[in-house]
């Protein structure tokens, strides 16, 4: 579907924009966010329950294979990441693939990819939520996950640099809770290399599953590219902290994923319901386990933060553009917020948690992420040789990775995903054809 010069404009809210620095594009939101914060907030979205939820599926079906499908994983990632990296510093935007997809590929791709990510992302909150409660207090688990849910939105409301602020303190615990899971497992006693190559598991079919679910845990990194709007100096800032938080990222999963895999025979990892806890118990420090379930609930947390940031970013862009009512477009003009858009998720998150368990929609979302960052490859492709940063063999690297990946997953999530997106595309089609604007318009 082609785009119509109108389409492939930038749309600002003069209203609500803020005065651009020398050299900066004018931005309808503030840029506030530093490098180190923009660092920090890609760490937040990845190094948070991904290590602690994916790790055991992931070895249930590759068994120690499931370091290999870490690594190929992680190449996706830097692929989609460079695509990410540089649309971002063309389009310092918020909005992510979507705002990518409607400039390069035309306004129904980027709909698509900007349908799949909310509607994805708000089974992955409501997920998030019910896993920091369950690790907190099981007995309370709704309440509990309805009052976490608004507290973190209220906290998103009162600026991006409140936000900011508190996922350096969840990244901090986090990564102490997992460098004590390394040091306790390699120092206690139990470590041994045989475990690997008893349990390697070479078949495509299972390591291109298991690095699909892998992804699930990577897939925030290009939270940067949905703040471009919030990002200071993002022709510099964005292209050098996506890469970095995705390589920090990678280390420290495989030092953890190693670590459980030495400690325990894979399929008891596998089968464990609280993998990295059964890794801890197994040697003589196996006191420490309460250190785990802090750092998983504290993960959950600082995914959560990111996953309501992330989301009400693109409903914001998609409101600008009219593919949403534009009510949820409005900036607030003290902190600089899309402060309809954060509510409006809040609340839709706080009432999916209160009325029902979404944890086992995750499948469905791993399947929306992966096409949301095929959509960002394919508009890669697009850039001129004089827009790129990178070679263009990596975006096509890129899509062919996120397809691959998309329809390994098992069959559930695929049928799942696949129908998120052929509603999403049947209300585009039937917004158009019942009326030239939809009825919001």
């Amino acid at each position: 579907m082609a785009a119509s010069p109108r389409d492939l404009q930038p749309v600002r809210d003069q209203s609500a924009a803020t005065p651009a620095s020398p050299g900066v594009a004018p931005s309808r939101l503030a840029r506030k966010l530093s490098a180190s914060d923009a660092v920090v907030m890609g760490l937040g979205a990845m190094v948070g329950a991904g290590i602690f939820a994916v790790i055991g599926p992931a070895v249930a079906i590759a068994g120690s294979g499931a370091l290999v499908a870490l690594l190929l994983a992680a190449l996706v990632a830097f692929c989609n990441a460079t695509s990410s990296a540089q649309l971002a510093a063309l389009y310092p935007e918020s909005g992510g693939a979507y705002v990518y997809g409607r400039r390069r590929l035309g306004p129904f791709w980027g709909y698509l990819a900007g349908w799949g990510f909310v509607v994805g992302k708000l089974a992955s909150c409501t997920a998030m939520a019910l896993t920091f409660a369950s690790y907190v207090a099981p007995t309370l688990m709704r309440p509990l996950a309805v009052a976490a849910v608004l507290a973190l939105t209220v906290v998103n409301l009162l600026g991006v640099k409140k936000t900011a602020r508190l996922t350096r303190w969840i990244v901090a615990v986090v990564l102490l809770a997992l460098a004590a899971v390394i040091a306790a497992v390699l120092l206690g006693g139990e470590a041994s290399f045989t475990r690997l190559t008893a349990a390697l598991d070479w078949r495509p079919q299972a390591i291109l599953q298991a690095a699909g679910l892998w992804f699930f845990a990577f897939s925030g990194y290009a939270r940067l590219a949905t703040l471009g709007e919030e990002v200071v100096d993002p022709s510099r800032t964005i292209p050098r902290a996506i890469p970095l938080a995705l390589g920090l990222t990678l280390i420290l999963y495989l030092a953890v994923a190693l670590s459980a895999l030495l400690a325990v025979d894979a399929e008891v990892l596998g089968q464990a319901p609280a993998p990295l806890v059964t890794a801890m118990q197994a040697g003589r420090f196996a006191a420490w386990s309460p250190i785990v379930q802090i750092g998983a609930a504290v993960a959950s947390l600082g995914v959560l933060l990111s996953l309501i940031v992330g989301v009400s970013r693109t409903t914001f862009a998609m409101a600008a553009n009219r593919d949403l009512p534009p009510w949820f477009a409005s900036v607030h003009p003290r902190t600089q917020v899309p402060h309809r858009a954060e509510l409006a998720v809040g609340l839709i998150v706080a009432v999916l948690v209160a009325l029902g368990d979404l944890r086992s929609a995750i499948g469905f979302s791993a399947f929306t992420v992966l096409l949301y960052y095929a959509v960002t490859n394919a508009a890669a492709l697009r850039l001129a040789p004089a827009e790129r940063r990178w070679p263009g063999g990596l975006a096509v690297a890129g899509l062919l990775g996120c397809v691959l990946l998309a329809f390994s997953l098992p069959p559930a999530s695929v049928l799942g995903g696949g129908l998120v997106l052929l509603i999403g595309a049947g209300l585009y089609g039937f917004s158009r054809a019942a009326a030239p604007r939809p009825w919001w318009r």
